[in-house]
């Protein structure tokens, strides 16, 4: 697992997080704020997850 990926996961949780309280308090800035945050977290834990995909695929040759 490398930073990519745990920050990536850490900023949808976060996104999450916000998208919630907006919906609940009514305010579609931090709802779309929200969601905004989870599409870069998961932009994030893809390129993570396709740096460690090419390391692994190093190793075995």
């Amino acid at each position: 697992m490398n930073k990519d990926q745990i920050k990536g996961r850490a900023k949808e949780a976060a996104g999450k997080v916000q998208e919630v309280a907006g919906r609940t308090v009514g305010s579609e800035r931090q709802e779309a704020k929200g969601l905004g945050k989870q599409i870069e977290g998961k932009v994030q834990k893809n390129y993570g997850d396709a740096r460690e995909s090419v390391k692994d695929s190093l190793k075995d040759r």
